[in-house]
């Protein structure tokens, strides 16, 4: 038996391997895609301590590096199922089932979708969810960017150097984002902000062609010739697969407080995945490091 099993290697469960093994645990971390999470999807970092600049793909690859000369095991397997008993926890993946004294949750949150007609359609012929990672496919053409949040922000200012023309489509009059982040938006010349505006539906032949929004403050609709809609209106937790052992919020939340507790003894929640205030790279690997110790001292307890 395991002492810990981790489920998520983003910077909250990269950050839990490193506290709980440096604690004298055996641990695995389980993760079902690429190591580093939505950090991966984030052009530059300049709000992580001691460090003035960095690229989320570098980030990434520094905690990743980290975690695993420390002595964290990784393990690229697609977790099915969690069964929560009293004396253990037993993930069961595609490969094999494990048991362990102790299961972290730090499977991050998702990206969410529009929900309207043309998205799924055109879902990479130009409906993308990464700037980063498409956005050089629209160099010198025109990119429609939605939400009114840091990632849509950062997305606009993103493809701001890369496309001829750039809208940012925002459903209130204010952002969402850091101050500093809409003032260089505002300040932009090749971007123009869609106030008050909401998508409606997305269209086009092969690929994206246009999109049409609805004006919230009278209700009428209007269109934007566009190559691309880049999507940025926030994350969405991925939690069904828990709700059985552990407490969700109607929102799809892993109810846990600043101890990282879940609702069962055994679980805990780490991240994004999390209810909390705030969802950044600083404190997901703050909730890393609080739910590894949780866990090595209700581990270490036992053992005693």
């Amino acid at each position: 038996m395991l002492d810990i099993i981790i489920i998520g290697a983003g910077p909250a469960g990269l950050t839990a391997g490193l506290y709980a093994v440096r604690a004298g645990m055996e641990v695995l971390v389980l993760e079902a895609q690429s190591y580093g999470g939505q950090v991966n999807l984030t052009p530059e970092v300049e709000n992580y301590p001691a460090i003035q600049k960095i690229s989320g793909w570098e980030l990434a690859q520094n905690i990743y590096d980290q975690a695993v000369a420390q002595g964290v095991k990784l393990r690229f397997e697609t977790v099915k199922s969690v069964e929560a008993k009293e004396d253990r926890v037993t993930v069961v993946t595609r490969k094999e089932s494990r048991d362990a004294r102790a299961l972290i949750i730090a499977n991050g949150a998702k990206r969410r979708t529009l929900g309207i007609p043309g998205e799924d359609k055109f879902a990479g012929r130009g409906v993308s969810y990464c700037a980063t990672c498409d956005g050089a496919f629209f160099k010198d053409r025109t990119a429609v960017v939605i939400g009114g949040g840091n990632t849509a922000l950062e997305d606009a200012l993103y493809l701001s150097n890369l496309c001829k023309k750039v809208y940012l489509v925002h459903r209130r009059d204010a952002f969402r984002g850091e101050k500093r982040l809409g003032g260089a938006v505002l300040a932009r010349e090749n971007i123009e902000v869609c106030w008050s505006s909401v998508p409606v539906s997305i269209e086009g032949d092969k690929a994206v062609e246009q999109i049409t929004l609805r004006r919230v403050t009278d209700d009428e609709t209007y269109v934007i010739p566009t190559d691309a809609v880049f999507v940025a209106i926030g994350l969405a937790p991925d939690n069904a697969l828990f709700s059985s052992c552990a407490e969700l919020d109607p929102a799809g939340y892993l109810v846990a407080g600043e101890d990282c507790h879940t609702s069962h003894p055994r679980i805990f929640a780490a991240g994004d995945t999390r209810t909390k205030l705030l969802r950044q790279i600083i404190t997901a690997a703050s909730d890393g490091a609080v739910a590894a110790v949780q866990a090595a001292n209700l581990v270490n307890e036992e053992k005693m």
